[in-house]
């Protein structure tokens, strides 16, 4: 990290001098947004509107648990005049980042800064890559996927909007109308949710990775993961034989999986329990053709419902 950030800095000074040079050329009207990972991005995105423009950090597709800024991403950020980012739990880099960042000239939003997180799901698990494992690994002592329930995702579309009235208050009627909008449809959802499983007799579901429980715990479900917070964990023989026995006891009849991730134990566990397979996406990461076919936070979360309903029932 050391590293990185010495050449962080060089990029700084450089970014600095762009914005000089943009302000000096008078194109620096518009609102310049950077946002970490699709979820802040969209949430952003519905607050903006016109009035600026939204950039994605973290690569369509990427995970990002696993990221780390390349130098000219931290430009990105000290270019900026507003970052998001959801949480110093899921962007680990962020506090080394912000060391170099002018916070009169950014404005930095953590959306998930006020919501208190829950201790994360970890189980035991295969260490064979540990030595692989640099100083900056990315267990999570907290359970940064907020972003999931749609009633805390409404309290970071209000963090980022709060922030948006703050830095830009000549716009605050721009910024109020259109996160009442976004608000409007993620109530919407959240009553999708609560009528859905309200009179469900089994609220028991198999994941691939312990992402769920913000929304488990708004919707009384109860979230069984075969990994933990992070999605690269590999399960431990104990574990897995755990959760044969746990399948069977509880009658789960789908586990759910992620096509950005490698599925291969829980199709593994599906095949030696004979359960259906899933996909229940954690919107971590949100590919750029799914995007350019419409593909939103509301439509995946609407998704996830109708997968949800396989086996809550």
């Amino acid at each position: 990290m050391v590293g990185l950030l010495l050449t962080a800095t060089i990029f700084v000074l450089g970014a600095c001098g762009e914005t000089k040079e943009q302000e000096k050329s008078g194109k620096s009207d518009t609102i310049k947004v950077v946002t970490t990972f699709y979820p802040m991005y969209d949430f952003a995105k519905n607050v903006v509107g016109d009035a600026g423009d939204v950039q994605l950090l973290i690569p369509a597709g990427t995970e990002p648990h696993d990221y780390e800024p390349s130098a000219k991403d931290i430009a990105k950020i000290t270019d900026a005049d507003v970052f998001v980012y959801n949480s110093h739990e899921l962007e680990t880099w962020v506090n080394d980042v912000l060391e170099n960042v002018d916070k009169k000239k950014v404005a930095v939003v953590e959306a998930a800064g006020s919501i208190d997180l829950m201790a994360g799901e970890e189980h035991d698990h295969d260490h064979d890559e540990e030595a692989d494992h640099d100083e900056h690994d990315h267990d999570h002592e907290l359970d940064p996927h907020v972003w999931l329930d749609p009633v805390l995702a409404q309290k970071e579309v209000e963090a980022i909007r709060d922030a948006l009235v703050k830095k830009y208050p000549e716009k605050k009627e721009t910024f109020d109308k259109n996160a009442a909008a976004y608000i409007e449809k993620l109530k919407a959802l959240d009553t999708e949710y609560k009528e859905a499983f309200a009179n469900a007799k089994n609220k028991t579901f198999v994941t691939q990775h312990a992402a769920f429980g913000y929304l488990a715990k708004q919707y009384g479900l109860t979230q069984e993961s075969i990994a933990g917070i992070s999605p690269d964990q590999e399960p431990s023989p104990s574990r897995l034989a755990e959760l044969k026995k746990y399948i069977k006891e509880h009658n789960v009849s789908v586990i759910y999986f992620e096509s950005s991730a490698s599925s291969k134990v829980a199709e593994t566990l599906a095949r030696e329990t004979g359960v259906e397979l899933a996909v229940l996406n954690p919107l971590e990461s949100i590919t750029k053709k799914d995007q350019d076919q419409g593909e939103d936070y509301i439509s995946v979360m609407k998704a996830n419902l109708d997968a949800l309903k396989k086996s809550i029932k």
